[in-house]
C-alpha cells in the first residue's frame, strides 16, 4: 500500500480550511509548512478530481498551486524527515523523532519513526487526545488504543502509569511501526498491538480506560462495543471528528451508558470524554 503526498503551496491562513476539507476527502495527516501544508492519503483513496474542485474552489480566494506525487514505503521515512518538527503538548509532552535532542525541560519525552502509519502529534485530534490524557488516571489502569497509528497514545498512556496497554490498527505498516514505537520507548513486553478491528478483542477483556481516535462513522458504529470492554467509572476519549459532528457523538454515547465529563476543540476538530456510569 502506497500513500500520496499532496503538496499545497498557499497562504498560512488558509491552511486550517484547507485540511478540513482534506480530512473529509480521506486525507489522514498533515504537516504545515513555510510554503502551506503536505497532506497524506492511501493512493487507493486517492481522486484527483477532488483536488481540482478543491484548487477551483479557494483560487478565487488566495494564490493556491498543488503537486503531488506517490510514496513507497521505502522512502517515506525520508520525506518525513525532511519536515518533521518535534510536537508540544501543555508544556509536558514533546513528541520528537530520533534525529532531534531531548528537551529535559519536558516531562514527558515519547519518541517516534513513522513508517507509512500516522499519529506523529501534528494532526490536531492526537494532540487534543494527548491533552486530555494528562488530566485523567492511567496509574494501575488497562487501557485500550484503538486505531493505533504509531502507537504514541498507548505510549503516553504507559508514560503515565497505566499498567497494561492493548492497541490495534487495520493497517499492517501501523501496527509493525507501534510494536517498533513501543520498543524505542520501551515498554513492557506484555504491551500489545494486533491487526485488525475492535471485534477482535475478546469479550473477557476489560479497560480502565480507552483511546479512540478514529472518525464519526466508527465511532458511532463501534461506541456500544466500547462500551463493552470499559469498567464502571472507566473513562473513553473519542476524537477524530469536527465540531459539527460533536453532538452526534454526544448521543450515541448517552444512549449507551455513559456521561460526559468534557470537551475541548482545536481549529474546528473536537474531542470528548466520557465516563460509564
Amino acid at each position: 500500500m502506497n500513500y500520496v503526498e499532496l503538496e499545497i503551496q498557499v497562504e498560512s491562513d488558509f491552511s486550517e480550511i484547507l485540511m478540513a476539507e482534506l480530512g473529509e476527502a480521506g486525507f489522514e495527516s498533515f504537516v504545515e509548512t513555510d510554503e502551506g501544508l503536505l497532506a497524506y492519503i492511501q493512493e487507493a483513496d486517492f481522486d484527483e478530481a477532488t483536488i481540482t474542485e478543491l484548487v477551483k474552489k479557494y483560487s478565487e480566494m488566495t494564490p493556491l498551486t498543488t503537486t503531488w506525487k506517490s510514496l513507497e514505503r521505502k522512502n517515506w521515512n525520508a520525506e518525513w524527515e525532511k519536515s518533521y518538527e518535534p510536537i508540544e503538548v501543555s508544556g509536558k509532552v514533546r513528541v520528537r523523532a530520533t534525529f532531534h535532542e531531548p528537551d529535559p525541560t519536558f516531562q514527558y519525552d515519547l519518541l517516534i519513526q513513522p513508517k507509512m502509519s500516522f499519529g506523529t502529534g501534528h494532526h490536531e485530534t492526537t494532540w487534543l487526545v494527548m491533552n486530555e490524557q494528562l488530566s485523567l488516571p492511567h496509574s494501575g489502569l488497562s487501557i485500550m488504543d484503538v486505531g493505533c497509528g504509531t502507537g504514541i497514545l498507548a505510549i503516553l498512556a504507559d508514560k503515565l502509569g497505566a499498567s497494561k496497554l492493548l492497541g490495534f490498527d487495520i493497517d499492517e505498516w501501523a501496527v509493525e511501526n507501534t510494536r517498533e514505537n513501543f520498543a524505542m520507548n520501551n515498554l513492557p513486553e506484555s504491551a500489545e498491538v494486533f491487526q485488525g478491528t475492535i471485534d477482535g478483542v475478546a469479550p473477557e477483556l476489560i479497560f480502565g480506560g480507552i483511546l479512540a481516535n478514529i472518525n464519526r462513522n466508527i465511532l458511532l458504529a463501534e461506541i456500544p462495543k466500547y462500551v463493552s470492554h470499559l469498567t464502571p467509572g472507566g473513562w473513553l476519549v473519542t476524537s477524530g471528528f469536527y465540531e459539527t459532528d460533536q453532538a452526534d457523538i454526544e448521543q450515541c454515547a448517552l444512549e449507551n451508558g455513559l456521561k460526559i465529563i468534557r470537551s475541548n476543540t482545536r481549529n474546528q476538530w473536537a474531542t470528548v470524554v466520557f465516563e460509564k456510569i
